[in-house]
């Protein structure tokens, strides 16, 4: 590597550790956001039964679901889903599931506002990020793979699990 290269990778390691070592805190920030936003919908449904019940009958065009069905597990999924993404308990699994939320919220509008589906779309992205990369290391997930993997000398399964 020569003289000017040198610097520049050092740096760049730098950047990446410093990147690596925001990874849970990165994380975490994204599962309260995520969480915040389905738990209020979930909240907001329940104290209006009635009306949920009639939105889902009369404009949420929910695809093969009755409307009482839809509005039972939509509900129920934006309110035990997101305790589950906030622990990181079953992080993945919970994201997934409020990616169906979401994707189902988000087709069920037949004339969603731009704005919506520009919400619908960022809450999408976070999502797959952590079905992808999982729930971080500031997890209920990650705590339980760190007590059932056996130590090894040197920590080096630390890394395993992000």
């Amino acid at each position: 590597m020569n003289s000017f290269a040198q610097p520049l990778h050092r740096t760049w390691c730098a950047i990446e550790r410093g990147l690596a070592a925001l990874q849970p805190a990165g994380a975490l920030a994204a599962r309260l956001y995520i969480a915040q936003v389905f738990w209020l919908a979930g909240l907001t449904k329940i104290r209006d039964w009635e009306t949920t019940l009639l939105l889902f009958t009369e404009e949420y065009r929910v695809p093969l679901l009755p409307p009482v069905w839809a509005a039972v597990s939509g509900t129920a999924g934006e309110l035990v889903l997101p305790v589950l993404l906030v622990l990181g308990l079953g992080g993945r699994l919970a994201a997934l599931g409020l990616s169906v939320v979401n994707a189902v919220a988000a087709i069920s509008l037949p004339d969603i506002a731009p704005a919506a589906w520009q919400q619908h779309l960022t809450w999408g992205a976070l999502l797959a990020a952590l079905v992808l990369a999982g729930p971080g290391r500031w997890s209920a997930d990650h705590a339980w793979a760190a007590m059932r993997r056996p130590a090894t000398p040197g920590g080096a399964d630390s890394a395993r699990l992000s």
